[in-house]
């Protein structure tokens, strides 16, 4: 019934291709996540409707996409975020499932917030291993592809808004599951919805009031380290508790092990 309601919602927006969104792509950006619920989701919905659109693939609204993050064995990057470093970087695959694309990608966060993604078109995720793969990451990342290991896969629906100015982009990920690829535990977090605010410097945001009018609130965990905490037991976790505690309340859940 809320899937319903929220695409029954997404119909009142204005569509913009992903060829028009190829002007919107806001590489060196500062983001903020929030998190929030699907009953909170469609009240935003209703005040984001007039100003903004919302990307469209092959009649599609709402996109399905598929990730797995690559660390070292030691997991180096979890570790940097865990530990409170201001300068952190992820590395992944993508599969942007309706558009049939997939990409390596590299997102580096700076000490002043700033975030910087690049990235390189793969055949398929398990194409990772290609040559071309190893020497982009020699050109643009702090590791290298031999000393990365497959860690977790996450699978997510999302819907993608922008402005009308196309000075930002909101995207609003559900429907989040992930699978540990060393152990093979899986975690669904089927009521929570993450949003990422991506702007082009710190300017006025109506999405941002909306936000707060709403009381969502930014919390800053990536999907990666969530995915992490909830899938490998053994993972540091101190840095995170009260922020899965949040988390465990907003969406009515019971982690067990997390708490």
């Amino acid at each position: 019934m809320k899937e319903k309601v929220i695409y029954s919602l997404l119909e009142n927006f204005p569509s913009i291709s992903l060829a028009e969104m190829e002007g919107v792509r806001l590489m060196n950006r500062i983001d903020t996540k929030f998190t929030t619920t699907t009953d909170q989701l469609a009240q935003l919905l209703i005040l984001l409707q007039k100003d903004y659109y919302v990307q469209e693939i092959n009649s599609n609204r709402i996109s399905p996409y598929r990730t797995v993050y690559l660390d070292t064995p030691g997991l180096a990057m979890y570790l940097a975020h865990q530990n409170g470093h201001k300068t952190r970087e992820k590395i992944r695959m993508r599969s942007y499932m309706d558009s049939s694309q997939t990409f390596l990608e590299i997102k580096d966060k700076n000490n002043k917030g700033r975030t910087r993604k690049v990235r390189m078109p793969l055949p398929s995720i398990n194409a990772w291993l290609l040559t071309k793969a190893k020497l982009f990451l020699c050109e643009h990342a702090s590791y290298q592809l031999d000393d990365l290991r497959l860690q977790v896969e996450n699978l997510f629906d999302r819907i993608t808004l922008v402005n009308r100015e196309k000075t930002e982009r909101l995207t609003i990920d559900t429907g989040l599951s992930f699978r540990n690829l060393s152990s093979g535990k899986e975690q669904s977090l089927p009521g929570l919805v993450i949003i990422e605010l991506k702007q082009d410097g710190n300017i006025p945001s109506h999405a941002k009031a909306c936000l707060s009018q709403l009381h969502i609130h930014p919390v800053s965990i990536s999907k990666y380290c969530l995915g992490t905490l909830l899938t490998n037991p053994d993972a540091k976790r101190n840095r995170f508790k009260k922020k899965l505690t949040q988390i465990n309340k907003l969406a009515n859940y019971s982690y067990g092990y997390i708490l």
